[in-house]
């Protein structure tokens, strides 16, 4: 019997976790990555003495957990387990210390790290200010965010294993002096684009902050005070930061380290990249997740919550992950030590909303807290039940002398237990179930496909509700798809828009209320994002931030709906720049930009033409390549192409640029389809100008790249998805990107940041 999942889960599996042969052709079937994986975890056993036998039955229960989409690990050890890289690890964390040598020895780690497939954390804290004296050379130190700008270019050129792109965090304390400059380093959302940063709070800051008091900086290279700053103020940048386009996040410094588990160790400065998981300096954390919308079962008026299967799925999951440390190729020796040290793995859930509409609870709601509460902590005590044992056999975890475990006397295999990450991919796999603990982003929406025709994609157990209710009709769910919420359809009645509420029908403080519940369980941090309206003030920012404190938080990122949508596409509201003495400035370009390639046959080879496109659909940018040209050719092609960008982007009508390099003349001409092609020129023209007639007659223009998906500009984009968390369009299928756990994501094909 073949695994049931859907053709979106297909899709994404093939793309990104299906093993290929040389020439990119799939070789491997979802059921055979399932058991390629199980068979290299369940292979971890034998370094305690497992018998063959009993290890053929490990891997028989971590393939069934898999093919029966009830648990899957972190996309690493999907993408890799069982293969000759061989590095399973989602996070890590590395120290930058204050030299050049510490620096660049941490960049090339980091390269190694996203070469292999992982994300990165880095706390900048213990660099010296800029513009401080250099003891050695005399000269002037740049402070921690020209560093960042150096990591980010180096993660820009390296693509992780060629299935993930780099991600990382950037934290620096709020008692750094430079802590103003980094605050606002993403005031520009084109610069540090492979960083998420957060700023590392004090309590002290929070005791200043409350009493409207000046706190100390703290030269990190002196120990010394070396100004103060209003802690007022300084919040009130961060809030209004958060509030422009997200950044900086906030982490609670102190209350993570109070849940060291082993502060013998050393202090926890950074976290990874959606800051869910706190760690020491070269230690690596294996994560994985729960579907708890598969840990129900059928009653007659609905479902419950299958309990058995639930202790069963953890205790299997922290065998897993436990198994994964050993079976682990690690990139470096450093991180391979520090992670057997601790041991630290993280079990999280994903579908806490889908199971919440199963069992016809709000997510905004006291019934729906207490239960978190409930599962939570049941899973929280039966991994420790599981770690327990499995320490009873292969010993407690190797710093557990002088953890704060010994001193309760708790014997574990294992630092630390729980995490809630994102699980925007794996989550997709496992459909239907929603993201980690947030709420679903939209119960019907649109997916663009070919000949301009709208699929409609509702959610599975909405839809059911609706044939059962009686209220489903396709009109509806495009009424739905347009609106991005029921709360305002007449046509639904009011029980069903009570429980099927979407993450901007519910309001802020429940989204602290649920990340602090979880909190409470969960050894490591959750990783979840506060959606916010559009309409929020920086006031409604600041209560957000207080309250996660107040609640014991370990961090909190919001997102206020289209804050970073603005940014892309307010970059042509006019059409043309000035400088102030007048001169025509280029139009910025935006971090995503769409278009297609078209190959052209010339009499001097094939010419590869790119045309990217505004969100109104003009011509924005030109790229030109033929074939392996060289030399002379190369060069004019690329000359002609920055050009022809340069003009369009300087609000020169595209038809003049076609009028100027059309039918300009060379020795050898040639045909395509029947049409004469003059020169390289002239075929770059006629790519241009059928750009525009394709725009202007509302044609499709489709390419492999996209994979059949209807290619619209940007705005016809963003008009069939309302409210959804937006920010902007995935590089990889074209479809739209939304913003949740910390991360941004596409639930078309799994593409994701972090």
């Amino acid at each position: 019997m073949s695994i049931k999942i859907s053709q979106n889960a297909l899709k994404v599996l093939e793309k990104r976790y299906l093993s290929k042969n040389e020439n990119g052709e799939i070789i491997e079937t979802p059921e055979q990555l399932f058991l390629r994986v199980a068979r290299a975890i369940a292979s971890g056993d034998k370094f305690y003495g497992i018998s063959d036998s009993e290890v053929q039955d490990t891997e028989e229960i971590f393939y069934e957990m898999m093919y029966n989409l009830e648990f899957m690990p972190n996309s690493p050890c999907l993408m890799n387990a069982g293969k000759e890289l061989g590095q399973l690890s989602a996070c890590f964390t590395l120290p930058v210390e204050d030299s050049i040598g510490g620096i660049f020895e941490t960049l090339k780690i980091t390269a190694i790290i996203h070469k292999s497939g992982g994300g990165t954390g880095f706390s900048f804290s213990k660099l010296r200010p800029q513009n401080s004296v250099v003891q050695t050379t005399k000269g002037i130190a740049s402070g921690p965010v020209s560093f960042m700008r150096v990591y980010d270019a180096a993660t820009e050129a390296i693509k992780q294993g060629g299935t993930r792109r780099g991600a990382n965090m950037g934290i620096l304390r709020v008692d750094h002096p430079d802590i103003l400059d980094f605050i606002t380093c993403k005031d520009d959302s084109h610069v540090l684009t492979n960083f998420n940063i957060s700023v590392a709070i004090t309590d002290e800051f929070m005791e200043k902050l409350n009493n409207g008091e000046k706190y100390n900086l703290i030269d990190p290279h002196s120990g010394q005070a070396k100004d103060t700053l209003e802690a007022n103020k300084v919040f009130d940048l961060i809030v209004s930061q958060a509030h422009k386009n997200g950044e900086p996040g906030i982490i609670f410094i102190d209350k993570i380290n109070k849940a060291n588990p082993t502060p013998n160790l050393g202090e926890i400065e950074s976290t990874n990249p959606c800051g869910e998981q706190p760690l020491l300096p070269y230690e690596s954390c294996d994560l994985g997740s729960i579907n708890l919308s598969n840990m129900v079962e059928k009653i007659q008026d609905g479902y419950q919550i299958n309990w058995g299967k639930l202790k069963k799925t953890v205790h299997n999951s922290i065998h897993f992950l436990d198994n994964l440390i050993d079976v682990n190729k690690f990139p470096i020796p450093q991180i391979e030590k520090m992670t057997k040290v601790t041991r630290k793995i993280g079990l999280g859930v994903m579908g806490w909303a889908t199971l919440l509409f199963k069992l016809n609870i709000p997510y905004n709601s006291q019934d729906a807290l207490q239960l978190a509460e409930k599962i939570m902590g049941f899973i929280l005590k039966e991994a420790q039940n599981k770690s327990i044992f499995l320490a009873e056999s292969r010993g407690v975890f190797p710093a557990y002398k002088g953890s704060i475990y010994e001193k309760e006397g708790l014997k574990l295999r294992n630092s630390t237990l729980t995490t809630i990450a994102p699980t925007g991919t794996i989550s997709i796999i496992a459909g239907p179930c929603s993201s980690g603990i947030e709420p679903i982003f939209a119960l019907s929406y649109f997916r663009n496909v070919m000949d301009n025709d709208k699929l409609i994609e509702v959610d599975p157990i909405f839809e059911e509700v609706a044939k059962k209710r009686n209220f489903y009709s396709r009109q509806l769910m495009e009424k739905i798809a347009e609106i991005g919420s029921i709360q305002h359809i007449d046509e639904i009645p009011q029980d069903v828009k009570k429980v099927f509420v979407t993450s901007h029908d519910i309001e802020p403080q429940w989204h602290i209320k649920m990340q602090a519940v979880f909190q409470k369980y969960v050894n490591n941090a959750v990783s979840k994002t506060v959606n916010l309206p559009e309409t929020s003030s920086k006031e409604d920012v600041k209560k957000i931030f207080l309250q996660a404190y107040e609640l014991r938080c370990k961090g909190v990122t919001i997102y206020r709906n289209k804050s970073r949508e603005n940014q892309v596409l307010n970059i042509n509201k006019e059409s043309v720049g000035f400088t102030a003495k007048g001169k025509i400035t280029p139009k910025p370009r935006p971090d995503v930009t769409m278009g297609n390639t078209i190959k052209v046959t010339t009499g001097c080879g094939n010419l590869y033409v790119t045309v990217n496109c505004d969100k109104s659909g003009q011509p924005f940018e030109v790229f030109i390549q033929m074939g392996k040209a060289g030399g002379c050719a190369a060069s004019q092609l690329e000359a002609i192409g920055r050009l022809t960008s340069l003009c369009l982007r300087s609000g020169v009508d595209a038809k003049s640029i076609v009028e100027q390099l059309k039918n300009i003349r060379c020795p050898s001409p040639s045909y395509q389809k029947g049409v004469k092609i003059f020169s390289c020129a002239d075929a770059i023209a006629k790519v241009i100008e059928e750009t525009i007639n394709n725009f202007q007659n509302s044609k499709n223009i489709n390419s492999e790249k996209n994979n059949n998906t209807l290619f619209l500009p940007l705005g016809d984009k963003l008009k069939n998805f309302k409210n959804k968390n937006i920010i902007g369009i995935c590089p990889d299928c074209g479809e739209i990107l939304t913003y949740e756990e910390g991360c941004s994501k596409c639930y078309n094909c799994g593409f994701s940041r972090c």
